[in-house]
């Protein structure tokens, strides 16, 4: 893997002359650690504790556990002299002692508690990975992570069998692998690594929806928390119904009516059909009244007409029309791309459906071309009396990605989009 900024995937070199090292944790854990000489032996190395306060995360200290009920010591990062192969040395605590216990701290993390083992979603956004080693960058007496390692050496690494080496590391750039946010995440520290909030947003929905799968609740909602509104909503709409659940559950008041104003009625009605009926109610009281109301009608009705289905959201223009007209109006309108899949040619100012243009063949026309001479005629539409299976049954048919619907004169009502009424596989493959 080769993340971007980070040719080769190699670690940031160190500025300067100082010395410096890389070092593998799972090398690290399990080290004898001594104050003073080697005979010294005060416990091992369990973990290390780092903070977050820095780009590449910064060691802070050394966890030891002894057992048997006795308490854990934390060793200062300041008092390590140094790392050798078969122990780190320490100074001794002060008035010969053991080091007190640890005691965490805001933005600290442990690295075999919190990370290794953790899920990652892999920079390609297509694959979910685990964090099998944490790679280190030694230099000046200061320890920081560099990479996390995802591939199989790491776990071979973390069993001792380092020297078999069997295939190519697979480093992440820690820059490119941050913890989610704290505050998001609700209570606690404890959570999966994400990539970067950039990064998420450029993932397609259906494959952070996949993601959700693999993560348990409380990751689920530091994951979807890091999600902007608008692909919140994309990744709900692609979810499984036990994960819409938790993750409705887990959303605040004012986060729910922003991700709800981003999904259209039937994706609403779809979500709503899997959540308990207290819950639809309260998710209700937070949209529009009209849209509250269609959305309470197709609710209640056993079957949803084509008039409850449909949207607004479509670009129409008149017969006299030229392309490059049309393509400059689009340009300038700065619609969200679903909205223009089709432009829909009206014959009057009652909007009487005459023609559909598809947006690739009005690219390629000429400028000069008037719409009429592109136009497909007579449009196949869905009328505002067909019940959704009817709805079903022209995307079925003809695999439009939207469907006029008109009423009995023919006039253009609004669109339904094929997202929001086609589920599954055969919905994703329309994408």
């Amino acid at each position: 893997m080769t993340p971007n900024g980070a040719p080769g995937g190699r670690p940031p070199e160190p500025q300067g002359p100082v010395p410096f090292e890389f070092l593998y944790f799972s090398e690290l854990v399990g080290r004898r650690v001594c104050a003073g000489k080697i005979k010294d032996r005060i416990g091992k190395l369990d973990d290390l504790v780092v903070s977050l306060s820095e780009q590449y995360p910064e060691a802070v200290g050394l966890y030891l556990e002894h057992g048997w009920g006795k308490p854990t010591e934390f060793v200062p990062w300041s008092r390590v002299r140094r790392i050798e192969e078969d122990a780190i040395f320490v100074e001794p605590a002060e008035g010969g002692g053991p080091y007190p216990p640890f005691v965490d701290q805001p933005a600290w993390m442990m690295l075999q508690r919190h990370l290794v083992g953790r899920t990652v979603l892999d920079t390609d956004g297509r694959r979910i990975e685990a964090v099998n080693d944490v790679h280190l960058l030694y230099s000046n007496k200061r320890l920081a992570v560099v990479h996390v390692d995802t591939s199989f050496n790491g776990f071979l690494r973390r069993w001792g069998l380092g020297r078999l080496h069997l295939l190519k590391d697979d480093f992440i750039s820690w820059k490119y692998v941050q913890p989610l946010s704290v505050e998001d995440a609700a209570a606690t520290d404890k959570v999966s690594l994400s990539i970067t909030r950039r990064q998420l947003r450029e993932l397609p929905s259906e494959d952070l929806a996949d993601a959700l799968e693999e993560l348990s609740g409380q990751e689920q909602v530091a994951l979807f928390s890091a999600l902007d509104s608008e692909k919140a909503a994309e990744t709900l709409v692609e979810a499984e119904p036990r994960a819409q659940r938790q993750l409705i559950a887990g959303m605040r008041q004012e986060r729910a009516r922003t991700v709800l104003s981003e999904m259209s009625v039937p994706q609403l009605a779809d979500l709503f059909t899997v959540l308990p009926h207290d819950q639809v109610q309260q998710m209700i009281g937070l949209l529009p009244p009209e849209q509250a109301a269609r959305l309470q009608a197709i609710l209640s009705e056993r079957e949803a007409t084509a008039r409850a289905l449909l949207s607004s959201d479509f670009v129409a223009v008149t017969r006299d029309r030229t392309v490059g007209e049309v393509l400059r109006e689009i340009r300038l309108s700065r619609r969200e791309r679903d909205a223009i899949s089709y432009v829909y040619v009206v014959a009057d100012a009652e909007g009487t459906l005459a023609g559909v243009l598809d947006l690739r063949e009005l690219v390629l026309a000429g400028d000069d071309a008037p719409v009429t001479e592109i136009m497909t005629a007579p449009v196949i539409a869905a009328e505002e009396g067909d019940l959704r299976e009817d709805v079903e049954a022209l995307f079925a048919k003809y695999h439009f990605r939207m469907l006029p619907v008109a009423d009995r004169k023919d006039h253009l009502l609004g669109v339904i989009r094929y997202n929001d009424v086609m589920r599954g596989p055969d919905a994703r493959a329309k994408d």
